[in-house]
C-alpha cells in the first residue's frame, strides 16, 4: 500500500524534509492513479453505508496543512463520494471570544460525530500546539499563573499529552480518529498563492495575513516534526502525504480512508429472529395486497 511510507504510528519520527511533496518518488502513472481514485470512492461509498447502518464506531478524519495545501478541494473531491447524511465537516478558523473563555477541546468536544457517522476537521486542536506556539500566544491568555508562567516548552508538552490521552479516550470509547497532513513544498505554495492573485474568482481566497504566516514555513515545518512525532499511535496514526500535485493527494487520501472503513470492520445490524418473523409478515402482506 502506497500510504505505508507516510504513516507514523509512534514508532518513528517525522522528518517533513525527508518526505516528498510530490509523486516522483513513488514512480506512479496519474492516469492508473485516476483510475485507481475512481475505484477507491466506489468502496468508500458501499463501506460508508454499511459503516452508517452499524453504529458501533465513530470516525473522526483531521486534515492539517499549511496554506495551500488543498485541504478545501481535497474534502470536495474525495468526501463527495459519501452520503451526506452520515458525514459533517467542520472548519475550525481562529476561536471566538466564546471558545476562549473554555478549555481548548472544547469547541472540538461539540462536533463530535455520533456512532455511525463521519467528522471531517478541516484545521482542529491541533492548530493549539501549531499557531499558538508558533506566535507564542498562550502568554495571552486568560489562565491560572501557574499555568501561563511555564516555560514554552513544558506548556506544549504537556498539551503534546493531554492530545494523545485526547485520542486515547474517543478510541476507547468507540472512535477512530485518523489524521493527515498535506505537505505542500514551499515553491508550490507560492505557485497556488500567485494563482489566488490573479484569478478573480479566486481572489477571496487570499489574505495579506498569508505572506505573514509564509514567512514562518520553516517554523511551521519544525513544529510540524515534533506534533506529529509526539501525537502519533498505532490506533490514532498520522500521514504525512504529498500535497504538491493535486490528483496523487486525494488517491492516497481516498486510500487512507478507505482503509480505515475496512478496519472497522461493519456489517449490516442482523435481525432477531422476532424482528425476521415480523419483517417476514409485512412481506406477506404487500404481496397480498389487492
Amino acid at each position: 500500500m502506497k500510504t505505508k511510507k507516510y504513516l507514523f504510528d509512534g514508532s518513528n519520527k517525522c522528518q517533513l524534509n525527508d518526505i516528498p511533496t510530490n509523486s516522483k518518488e513513488d514512480d506512479v502513472d496519474k492516469e492508473s492513479i485516476l483510475a485507481e481514485t475512481e475505484k477507491n470512492l466506489e468502496k468508500i461509498a458501499i463501506l460508508q453505508d454499511i459503516f452508517y447502518a452499524d453504529k458501533r464506531e465513530g470516525l473522526i478524519v483531521v486534515l492539517q496543512a499549511l496554506d495551500a495545501a488543498g485541504k478545501d478541494s481535497t474534502i470536495k473531491n474525495v468526501m463527495s463520494c459519501m452520503n451526506p447524511q452520515g458525514v459533517t465537516v467542520h472548519s475550525f478558523k481562529q476561536p471566538t471570544t466564546e471558545d476562549l473563555t473554555h478549555d481548548y477541546l472544547w469547541r472540538v468536544n461539540r462536533c463530535l460525530p455520533e456512532r455511525g457517522k463521519i467528522a471531517i476537521f478541516n484545521r482542529s486542536y491541533y492548530e493549539d500546539v501549531l499557531v499558538v506556539q508558533v506566535h507564542n500566544l498562550q502568554k495571552n491568555y486568560s489562565m491560572a499563573e501557574r499555568i501561563i508562567s511555564q516555560s514554552e516548552k513544558k506548556f506544549f508538552e504537556k498539551r503534546y499529552q493531554q492530545i494523545s490521552n485526547y485520542e486515547d479516550y474517543l478510541y476507547e470509547n468507540s472512535y477512530r480518529v485518523v489524521k493527515i497532513f498535506l505537505h505542500v513544498s514551499h515553491d508550490k505554495q507560492k505557485e497556488r498563492f500567485l494563482e489566488r492573485i490573479d484569478k478573480p474568482e479566486k481572489n477571496w481566497k487570499f489574505s495579506s495575513a498569508d505572506l505573514k504566516e509564509r514567512a514562518m514555513f520553516n517554523e511551521y515545518t519544525e513544529i510540524y516534526n515534533t506534533v506529529i512525532s509526539k501525537t502519533s499511535s498505532t490506533h490514532c496514526p498520522w500521514y504525512a502525504i504529498p500535497a504538491d500535485q493535486k490528483w496523487y493527494t486525494r488517491y492516497l487520501v481516498s486510500q487512507i480512508l478507505l482503509n480505515e472503513l475496512e478496519q472497522c470492520k461493519s456489517k449490516y445490524p442482523k435481525l432477531s429472529d422476532e424482528a425476521e418473523s415480523g419483517l417476514m409478515e409485512c412481506r406477506r402482506q404487500l404481496v397480498n395486497e389487492k
